[in-house]
């Protein structure tokens, strides 16, 4: 284990869960950093947790992509290297490790807590990409998420050229026609491909898409607090993000908490003065202040 993880040999309290994510993702966040960031918010999930097995675990698997990279040539400069480097993955997270999406209970709350990914070896696209990401750059791979909808998938450059991969499905390499027909499965049969689909995003908008699948599991199965929880999170990751704070305000109502509910709303309208929506805020603000008189 390296010196950077043996801070994580003890188990964590919340506040320092919270002191270390905030530092993580403050500022431009380090590259090599986003699982371990990503388990930050899962320790924050699931307290009582040490951290020290998930990170080795980490190191185990960019050690072992780094001897199966090395076997297959894929960090050669003089060849394309896509193939052997996808190749390498493959034969690390899926048959050496066992990992694959989790298509049978693709709505398990525990595909998106990358500690129970990392135990199950089952996650949802963006989990399995954040350990993806994670693993490639500390071989040196260049590699980033893409703003593609509905379903995380990874941009890949080398040579000069771009590839696009699907963890969730076998760490597969799309094809322009495949990338088309997902979206349309996803989206609608008009919906056509443009480049915004192939944009990259940084680490903190993957990290943010990775917790929102907490939060609206937890929403939808009416488990509010939770879905409040998850957005607390979301907004360590993000404290500048109006629409966040917007949101946080709507929960803070919904679970009666007004007093959270106005100061979340005026953090809305500090962030967004000419937000078209800020107008109802100030009258939301008035009304929750009535309400508490």
């Amino acid at each position: 284990m390296s010196d950077r993880w043996q801070s994580a040999l003890a188990v964590p309290a919340r506040s320092e869960l919270e002191a270390r994510l905030r530092q993580l993702t403050s500022g431009q966040m380090p590259i090599d950093r986003i699982a371990e960031a990503a388990l930050l918010m899962a320790g924050l999930d699931r307290p009582g947790k040490a951290m020290v097995h998930y990170l080795d675990h980490l190191e185990e698997l960019a050690r072992d992509t780094a001897a199966a990279a090395a076997d297959l040539g894929a960090n050669r400069a003089d060849i394309w290297t896509p193939d052997l480097r996808l190749e390498a993955l493959r034969g690390v997270f899926a048959v050496r490790h066992g990992y694959c999406g989790d298509h049978e209970s693709y709505d398990d709350p525990q595909n998106a807590n990358l500690m129970s990914v990392m135990e199950r070896r089952r996650g949802l696209p963006v989990s399995l990409g954040i350990l993806t990401l994670q693993v490639a750059r500390a071989q040196g791979w260049h590699m980033n998420g893409v703003s593609f909808p509905g379903h995380f998938l990874i941009s890949m450059d080398t040579g000069g050229a771009r590839v696009i991969i699907d963890p969730f499905n076998g760490w597969r390499q799309l094809a322009a026609s495949d990338i088309r027909e997902l979206l349309k499965a996803i989206t609608g049969l008009g919906a056509e491909l443009s480049p915004a689909h192939y944009a990259a995003v940084d680490d903190r908008h993957v990290l943010l898409r990775l917790q929102n699948n907490v939060k609206l599991r937890a929403v939808q199965a009416g488990r509010l607090n939770d879905g409040l929880a998850s957005l607390e999170i979301m907004l360590m990751i993000a404290p500048d993000s109006a629409e966040l704070w917007r949101e946080a305000a709507l929960l803070h109502i919904n679970t009666d908490n007004l007093r959270a509910a106005i100061l979340a709303l005026e953090r809305f309208i500090k962030l967004a003065p000419s937000d078209p929506r800020a107008d109802e805020a100030f009258a939301l603000i008035r009304d929750l202040r009535h309400r508490l008189n």
